[in-house]
């Protein structure tokens, strides 16, 4: 696989910072009430990774190693400010709808993290596909959370009413403890998806059934012990 394709894929399944590494939860909890919240604070969040990741690999040379991360949150910090007062001049209802959730992109472990982990040691080029990669997997979790919370909380997609009236809507999935149900059911069945490849990348000719992998070790300990 081509190294920037494979920056877009880690950032999209293989390593999606909300449903595989487990980062960002704050906004993610917080402002997945509505599919529009989501592609706002994804998109948001996507453009000051990818102008972060960028700038801190064309200084990666210059910044001493002593003040490494506070010169990170100052460039993150600056971006982050561009950031709101654009959305504030050209989106005002999503600006007003993620409220303190914009500034506080600034101490995002996502983007530190990414400056920590790969844009202070890669290439320009490699470090924007890879702050895209994040940015894009954030995007995508938060906008199907907010989608799934709404239409189960609302009857509602994007805005527009898409179950019938008659029918009850749970009002749960729009409060604090629907985020978690279904952040819980979006890393289930990542980890569905995912064990048999892990497995085997683990051990040779594994066939991702742990249970059966774990009879056969007990069975080869009794046979030795013989």
């Amino acid at each position: 696989m081509n190294k920037y394709v494979e920056r877009l894929y880690n950032g999209l399944i293989k390593e999606n910072p909300t449903m595989v590494l487990m980062l960002g939860m704050c906004p993610t909890l917080a402002v997945s009430t509505r599919a529009m919240n989501g592609i706002g604070m994804g998109l948001s969040t996507t453009a000051v990774l990818i102008l972060s990741n960028l700038v801190i690999s064309l200084l990666r040379k210059a910044i001493p190693d002593e003040v490494r991360l506070p010169s990170y949150i100052v460039i993150v910090a600056s971006l982050v400010t561009v950031t709101e007062l654009l959305m504030e001049a050209y989106v005002p209802s999503v600006y007003e709808a993620l409220g303190i959730y914009i500034p506080l992109i600034v101490v995002n472990c996502i983007i530190l993290g990414r400056a920590e982990a790969y844009a202070n040691k890669n290439k320009p080029l490699l470090s924007i596909m890879d702050g895209l990669g994040m940015g894009l997997g954030f995007t995508i979790a938060l906008t199907l959370a907010g989608l799934l919370r709404e239409l189960l909380g609302n009857g509602t997609a994007f805005g527009v009413q898409v179950l019938p009236e008659s029918i009850e809507p749970i009002g749960i999935f729009v409060q604090p403890p629907g985020a978690f149900l279904v952040i819980a059911l979006f890393i289930v069945i990542m980890n569905a998806i995912g064990i048999k490849t892990r497995q085997r990348k683990l051990v040779e000719g594994c066939d991702g059934c742990c249970s059966t992998c774990a009879s056969a070790c007990k069975k080869e300990d009794k046979e030795e012990a013989k």
